[in-house]
């Protein structure tokens, strides 16, 4: 009878927030298969823009441990084994990044998700890295935030790992092939991500914005910034099937 109700509950949802919950539930799933933790440090936005430094495929999985969301990715992400389904299952929006105009052609789209409740997420670098830097942000993306006065929450990911090493097993990056990626990250004792939660910024310039949330996610990032006290903080760990989110556990 509650799996019932909750699927008329859901079934009231906007599509794009449908979505969203799916994606998220999907994850904690996958989190708990390959044995993913996830440590959240600050308050994850409830609506509006989140903008994230990229280093893996790990990071959708550890983004969406502390919200719902849908993602804002590149065009070649569509066409990839598995990880492409996925994110066309989950509601997420392809961007050509190659092509300036495309972020305007999706500008209704972006404003159709954010009216419906729905966290935007996205990886201003444009690539991902090795996990020891930011890049500059594309500021041609902050352009719907700036214009709609959105507020848009900064964070910062990072990866600990028990066996190995962060840069070479768990960022994904430079020329590495998804399969063999994945099959050697399985064999991990213990992978953890890491993420700290900023202050949402606002701003009517795009790339100013650009700029101060650039700064704020390399902030985020500092040992001086990680040693300090967080109230907010939880350890998320495993699956709680189909009757709703994952359990936060007090770290």
């Amino acid at each position: 009878m509650h799996a019932g109700w909750l699927a008329c509950t859901e079934r009231k949802l906007p599509p794009p927030a449908r979505r969203a919950r799916w994606l998220r539930r999907w994850s904690a799933c996958v989190r708990a298969l390959i044995g993913v933790e996830v440590e959240l440090h600050g308050r994850a936005p409830d609506g509006g823009m989140l903008v994230c430094n990229h280093v893996s495929y790990l990071d959708m999985l550890a983004l969406t441990s502390a919200t719902e969301m849908v993602f804002l990715s590149k065009a070649e992400v569509r066409h990839w084994p598995l990880l492409g389904q996925i994110a066309r299952a989950s509601g997420t929006l392809f961007v050509n990044r190659a092509r300036r105009a495309d972020v305007a052609d999706l500008g209704p789209e972006f404003v159709a998700m954010v009216e419906a409740g729905v966290v935007l997420t996205m990886f201003p670098e444009g690539t991902s890295t090795g996990g020891d830097r930011v890049l500059p942000f594309h500021s041609s993306l902050f352009a719907p935030a700036a214009q709609h006065g959105w507020p848009v929450t900064p964070a910062w990911i990072g990866y600990e790992v028990v066996d190995g090493s962060v840069e070479e097993e768990v960022a994904y990056w430079r020329d590495m092939t998804f399969l063999p990626h994945f099959l050697n990250l399985l064999g991990k004792r213990r992978v953890r991500a890491v993420v700290h939660f900023g202050e949402p910024l606002r701003n009517s310039d795009r790339k100013a914005l650009a700029r101060e949330l650039h700064e704020a996610v390399i902030r985020l990032g500092t040992p001086s910034h990680q040693t300090e006290l967080q109230p907010e903080t939880c350890l998320v760990k495993g699956c709680n099937g189909d009757s709703g989110p994952p359990k936060l556990q007090p770290g």
